[in-house]
């Protein structure tokens, strides 16, 4: 079936969100599909960290749907959509500073009961990120950003999410570790996770993703395929520092 017939797994259809007087989203729409990673691109203050926090309910939609595999998330609370299988790594990772490694861990499984596949996914998350099988004991606020940004990753797939919203998980990254990063994510993207990410490096986001947008002043301005928008002159001098090779 071609693609544009499949049923989308998240669809967003021109969605409005304010912040007081402030028009945050004007009329957003996009869709993903069941395993694929796609990138939310622009400038400071696009409404790309509004529209994450719109779909995990973190903001109430002044107008406009958010469906879910066919049923609408507009409305539900933070709690309910973790619970239908979306999880949400905020900008800044917000770990639980006063709380160890493997504390953090078992939050992020707080909707799920099935002891058995909660101490294997802990185990598969300390085998992804060998750093935090080294640190399990150590308090969160005690590891360097990369650290903790790992761990909030870790922390929001302990939740077995069908889709994962990733904001910024390069900020304030060393490189070596941000490369660690990517290649994670790579690893993800094999297993199925469709994520929706937020990235200010727009080079390693399309390095990534298999479609992108590019929100401008809380609209669309933008969209297509990774390749294509690397390929275009008006991304790269915006995004990529320079012209298209």
């Amino acid at each position: 079936m071609p693609p544009d017939l499949i049923q989308p797994l998240l669809a967003l259809n021109d969605l409005h969100v304010s912040y007081g007087a402030v028009q945050a989203l004007r009329g957003v729409s996009l869709h993903l599909h069941a395993g694929e990673v796609v990138a939310l691109l622009g400038a400071n203050g696009a409404g790309k960290s509004t529209t994450l926090r719109a779909i995990s309910g973190l903001i109430k939609a002044a107008s406009g749907q958010i469906v879910l595999e066919g049923a609408p998330l507009t409305g539900l609370n933070p709690t309910d959509i973790v619970a239908r299988g979306v999880a949400h790594c905020p900008e800044g990772r917000r770990v639980f500073g006063g709380m160890s490694v493997m504390e953090n861990l078992r939050l992020g499984a707080s909707v799920r009961s099935d002891t058995d596949g909660i101490r294997q996914d802990t185990e598969r998350m300390l085998g992804l990120f060998p750093i935090l099988a080294e640190r399990r004991g150590q308090a969160a606020g005690t590891l360097s950003g990369g650290e903790q940004q790992m761990l909030a990753l870790a922390r929001a797939l302990m939740a077995r999410p069908r889709l994962l919203l990733l904001d910024e998980p390069s900020l304030g990254v060393a490189p070596l570790i941000v490369k660690d990063i990517f290649n994670t994510l790579r690893e993800l993207r094999e297993t199925g996770v469709t994520i929706l990410l937020v990235e200010q490096n727009a080079r390693a986001a399309l390095g990534l993703a298999d479609r992108a947008y590019v929100l401008r002043t809380g609209s669309v301005a933008l969209s297509g395929s990774a390749a294509n928008l690397s390929a275009s002159d008006e991304v790269a001098q915006a995004y990529l520092g320079g012209g298209a090779a």
